[in-house]
């Protein structure tokens, strides 16, 4: 049931992810998101343009879930050890989310979503930038362009993580300590 403490914007962005945590991306159309606080589908089109805008505005608050997952690991002295703890937050918050997940990489849209850029997905990355930029200046890691560095290490950590939720690796944590781990080390 929607929180009626939020205004109806909010409250239309929480029950389009409740609607895709249950259902699937499939499942976000205006008539159901609208149905889930009791409004018309009007609402969507007032709040947010379209359901474009109200997509793009359950992208964004995933990623500060996705984002506020990743800060949540600890910053110690051992930048590297940071990074694997980042790693695993990553990987639990897709498994715990699978839906999100998908619909935040694009995976799965219920229509064309075009989202040139979200700031806080770019804020999200930033924080894998840092990351890397603390295990370089270690000399742990050779010193390549920190940017890069990072779209390579996203890249790897995504592609298992999604073929773990995809199947294609149980969902036990061997694709983590057997494949992920080492791969990264």
């Amino acid at each position: 049931m929607a929180r009626v403490d939020l205004s109806p914007r909010d409250r239309l962005i929480e029950a389009g992810t409740r609607l895709l945590d249950s259902a699937g991306p499939e499942s976000l159309q205006a008539r159901k998101v609208a149905a889930e606080i009791g409004a018309s589908t009007m609402a969507v089109y007032t709040h947010f343009g379209g359901m474009n805008g109200l997509l793009e505005a359950i992208v964004s608050a995933a990623f500060e879930r996705f984002g506020a997952a990743l800060a949540s690991a600890p910053k110690t002295d051992d930048p590297m050890a940071d990074f694997f703890v980042m790693g695993h937050a990553y990987r639990e918050f897709a498994l715990a989310s699978p839906q999100r997940y998908r619909l935040m990489f694009g995976l799965a849209a219920p229509q064309k979503l075009h989202v040139p850029e979200i700031p806080v997905a770019t804020a999200t990355f930033d924080q894998l930038v840092a990351a890397v930029d603390r295990i370089v200046s270690t000399g742990r890691i050779r010193a390549d362009d920190t940017v890069d560095l990072a779209g390579r290490i996203w890249s790897m950590i995504h592609g298992v993580v999604l073929l773990e939720l995809v199947g294609t690796f149980e969902q036990d944590g061997r694709a983590l300590t057997h494949i992920l781990t080492p791969m990264t080390i």
